[in-house]
C-alpha cells in the first residue's frame, strides 16, 4: 500500500495539469464555432478579460487557498494569449485577412499588461506564490502586443522563414526512403485541388444548425 501511494505521489508531481484545459468545455465549443480569424481572435480576448475579472475578484478577497487559484488562472490567461498569436500566425499562412482582428488584439493587449502590472506592483502578501505565473502571464502578453502591432507583411515573412528552417532540419534527419516518401507527399497535396481554408482541428466537424 506504502509504494502504492508513492506511485501515486510521483504521478501527481509528474503530471499536475493533465486533467486541466485552460478552456471550459463551452468555451473550446464556441471557438471551433468561430471559424473566421478576426471572431476567434476576438473571442480570446473575451475569455481573457474574464480571466482578468476572475483575477481581481480573487485579489479583492483575503481566502484561504486563494494563490493556487490565483496560479491557475494566470496560466490559463497565457496560454488564451499564446492561442490568439497562434491563430494570427495561422491566418498569415493562410492568406487570410485579419487586420480588424489585429487592431482589436493590439488594444486589448495593451490594457490587460497594464492591468498585469498593476497587480504585481501592489505586491500581494501571497505573491511569492505566484509571481512567476504573473511574470509571465505580462511577459506573453507585452510580447503579443509587439506581434499584434507588427507590419503583418513582415510578419508573414519571419514566419515563412521559421517554417523552411524548422521543415529542412525536419528533413536533414530522414533517411532518403523516408525523404522521397515526403518529398512524394508535399507534392501530392501541392497539386490537390485547394480547399476552402477552415480553422477546424483534424476530424472536427461544424454543429448542425
Amino acid at each position: 500500500m506504502k509504494l502504492f501511494c508513492l506511485v501515486l505521489l510521483a504521478a501527481a508531481i509528474a503530471f499536475p495539469q493533465a486533467q486541466r484545459d485552460f478552456l471550459t468545455a463551452d468555451e473550446a465549443d464556441q471557438v471551433r464555432e468561430a471559424q473566421e480569424p478576426n471572431d476567434r481572435m476576438k473571442l480570446y480576448i473575451h475569455f481573457a478579460r474574464q480571466r482578468l475579472d476572475l483575477l481581481q475578484q480573487m485579489l479583492a478577497r483575503e481566502k484561504a487557498g486563494r494563490s493556487a487559484l490565483i496560479h491557475d488562472t494566470l496560466e490559463d490567461y497565457t496560454k488564451i494569449i499564446e492561442a490568439i498569436d497562434v491563430v494570427a500566425d495561422d491566418a498569415l499562412k493562410r492568406k487570410l485577412p485579419m487586420e480588424i482582428g489585429m487592431a482589436f488584439v493590439a488594444d486589448a493587449e495593451k490594457d490587460m499588461a497594464q492591468q498585469l502590472q498593476k497587480v504585481k506592483d501592489a505586491t500581494p502578501r501571497d505573491l511569492a506564490r505566484y509571481e512567476f505565473a504573473l511574470d509571465q502571464a505580462i511577459e506573453t502578453t507585452t510580447d503579443s502586443v509587439e506581434l499584434s502591432t507588427q507590419d503583418l507583411s513582415g510578419r508573414a515573412t519571419a514566419i515563412a522563414v521559421q517554417d523552411k528552417k524548422e521543415k529542412d532540419e525536419r528533413e536533414a534527419v530522414m533517411n532518403p526512403k523516408e525523404l522521397a516518401a515526403k518529398k512524394a507527399e508535399d507534392k501530392k497535396e501541392a497539386t490537390s485541388k485547394r480547399k476552402a481554408p477552415s480553422l477546424y482541428k483534424k476530424g472536427e466537424q461544424p454543429k448542425e444548425p
